[in-house]
């Protein structure tokens, strides 16, 4: 009769004060990434909205808009590591779009009040609560951690 070898027990990894300091650092510089990609993603999107074709609005801005915060928020987990980063890219894109749907002084206005616009609220708001909610019904052991 064999007798199976004695099982050593395994040390959990412990990474040194230099390799966490530089991980820490690497999540912070991705959700400020992360946070101005959120910027500049509500800033093009309200460039495409007024896009006409033969004098037709034709609402390609919400699919750009879906797409782009769909990428956003899985960029923001990964790069955070956490899943409350969902919230980064979505505060700058709905205060930049709160802030278009305002009058100015003189009464411009970047984001109209038609189908495109509201759409594009919409649909970009609804996209950023999906990926959440996403995010926070995924099994914590799943192949990523995350999703």
């Amino acid at each position: 009769m064999s007798v199976a070898p004695q099982e050593q027990e395994q040390q959990p990894y412990r990474p040194g004060p230099l390799r966490r300091t530089l991980d820490i650092g690497l999540r912070v510089a991705g959700g400020v990434l992360v946070l101005a990609a959120g910027a500049v993603s509500a800033v093009l999107e309200l460039l495409l909205a007024p896009l006409r074709i033969g004098g037709y609005l034709i609402g390609v801005v919400v699919l750009v808009a879906v797409a782009a915060n769909v990428v956003l928020s899985w960029f923001a987990v990964e790069m955070v590591g956490r899943r409350w980063a969902v919230a980064l890219p979505a505060l700058p894109w709905v205060a930049i779009m709160i802030a278009a749907a305002d009058r100015t002084d003189e009464g411009d206005v970047l984001l109209v009040g038609n189908w495109v616009g509201l759409t594009l609220v919409v649909a970009g708001a609804m996209t950023f609560a999906v990926m959440a909610f996403r995010s926070i019904l995924a099994p914590t052991g799943s192949a990523s951690g995350r999703y």
